[in-house]
């Protein structure tokens, strides 16, 4: 490990564009952690490495995990279809032919109800024809899930249950917190901290109870592809628009704490683990393939080896977490700018030197 590059790449991160950052990486018993740039874009607060931040979907391994310890204990049959445990919810064919592992690793073929939700979105993820204005109206709505899975299921299915590609979708993990719910006798967001968080001994990771961040917390600034000229702070937000799929927080050190034990077996047992390492190819919103497990991503770094973790974004913040299969080498970073990139007269994102910032970054941190 080589603190110094490493400090210096996240500083030339900041330097493209990105407000702050923050990461932690991991080699053995090696820890480097710094911060570059500011909390706070008005009152120049700089940023610090103890900061909680929005994580996005990096939530799903965390629902993920909680699932298959229910699985484990016999609660829940992976292979099982969703209409026997969720009825009302995934009525008819669908919930005769959709698993539990099929919501978990996004071949359901339920489409994303974000675009039926915030209406200006409704090209999302074809950026081109969309406003930021939904954004702006939500900002304190309180979403039902019930209301939200609706919007999911009754949308036009993007193909077969089961069917590879999978398409990625918040609609899956929000059915996984009714599942929790319904055979856990608590919710989701309490069963998550009680049996996963706590046990991986987590201080820092938390559901929000509000519209803020509680504790120390940076400010997120939304672009929206240069709509919002200059970036608007979306720190404040109800985050019920996803719930267990994507509204946790924590701290970089937390998160690669919470990998290191769960690829070491200690959150799930290493059968389960096996399963959750299964992958498919699954489309991501923004039209890549991944290879995507039970609430895993897998990444391979030619040269170095397999990495193992899970990515995400809100309005105005985004996070990435990878540890390698051996465990010896993680990387956390979480970052307070999103959607940084304009878009061309095709409607497609633009090339931003935030971009070429950040996987420089994150290549240096994986070994690369």
């Amino acid at each position: 490990m080589e603190p110094t590059r490493l400090e210096s790449a996240l500083e030339d991160l900041h330097r493209a564009g990105m407000p702050g950052a923050v990461a932690e990486v991991r080699d053995g018993d090696d820890v480097w952690r710094h911060a570059a740039g500011v909390a706070d874009l008005t009152s120049r607060r700089p940023m610090r490495t103890d900061l909680r931040h929005r994580v996005g979907s990096v939530t799903k391994s965390f629902t993920a995990a909680a699932v298959l310890q229910q699985v484990e204990r016999g609660v829940i049959e992976l292979d099982h279809p969703i209409g026997d445990y969720l009825p009302g919810l995934v009525p008819g064919e669908p919930g005769r032919h959709i698993t539990v592992r099929m919501l978990i690793n996004h071949t359901s073929g339920l489409r994303e109800y974000l675009p039926y939700a915030y209406p200006s979105l409704a090209a999302f993820p074809g950026v081109a024809r969309t406003t930021p204005d939904s954004l702006e109206d939500n900002r304190r709505r309180t979403f039902d899930p019930h209301e939200l899975i609706k919007l999911g299921v009754e949308a036009p299915p993007t193909g077969r249950p089961g069917s590879e590609p999978g398409v990625y979708s918040n609609t899956n993990y929000l059915l996984l917190g009714q599942l929790l719910e319904e055979v856990g006798g608590l919710p989701a967001e309490q069963l998550i901290a009680r049996d996963v968080i706590a046990p991986a001994g987590l201080e820092h990771t938390r559901f929000p109870s509000g519209l803020s961040v509680s504790g120390p917390h940076s400010r997120l600034y939304e672009s929206w592809f240069g709509m919002f000229d200059p970036p608007r702070d979306f720190s404040v937000f109800d985050m019920s628009w996803v719930g267990v799929s994507a509204a946790l927080v924590s701290t970089v050190a937390d998160l690669d704490r919470f990998f290191a034990r769960l690829l070491a077996g200690e959150v799930i047992g290493l059968p389960m683990l096996a399963e959750m390492q299964r992958t498919v190819p699954v489309i991501a919103f923004d039209g890549t393939l991944i290879d995507y497990g039970l609430g895993l991503h897998r990444r391979e770094v030619p040269g170095v080896g397999t990495f193992w973790g899970h990515d995400g974004s809100v309005w105005g913040g985004g996070a990435l977490s990878l540890t390698s299969s051996d465990g010896r080498r993680q990387v956390s970073l979480v970052v307070n700018r999103q959607r940084w990139n304009t878009l061309g007269a095709d409607g497609r994102p633009q090339p931003h030197p935030i971009d070429q910032a950040l996987e420089a970054f994150v290549r240096l941190a994986l070994g690369s």
